[in-house]
């Protein structure tokens, strides 16, 4: 299962990396103003992935929630931090974040298998 998590950084690189050589100053800037908002400020990094994480599962956008997933684990946030969260995003959401919350579950037990398997 692990493999998701693989597969999904492999294309996230490989596509970022090609959408970066058209040296298109606005997506250019756009991907520097994400990178800096995660930075830690007021608020610290675990929180600003998990509202990232809500607010990505309100708006139903898969990649994004990976994205944040594997950022919250390497924070070292907890499975119950994370799985709070994503309640709230689906009381906030709705049931149509249901399907969201089931890939997310997955990629959070990928994320959990590839550190098991690193460790033997």
């Amino acid at each position: 299962m692990a493999d998701i998590v693989k597969e999904f950084n492999d294309y996230r690189s490989r596509m970022n990396e090609r959408i970066l050589e058209d040296n298109n100053k606005i997506i250019k800037r756009i991907f520097n103003l994400d990178t800096n908002a995660y930075m830690p400020g007021t608020l610290d990094v675990k929180t600003k992935e998990l509202l990232g994480l809500v607010a990505s599962a309100v708006l139903r956008c898969d990649d994004c929630v990976k994205y944040h997933l594997e950022s919250c684990y390497r924070e070292g946030l907890s499975r119950e931090e994370v799985a709070e969260a994503l309640g709230i995003a689906t009381l906030v959401g709705g049931t149509i974040v249901i399907p969201h919350l089931r890939r997310a579950y997955e990629f959070w037990d990928a994320l959990e298998a590839g550190a098991r398997g690193s460790d033997q």
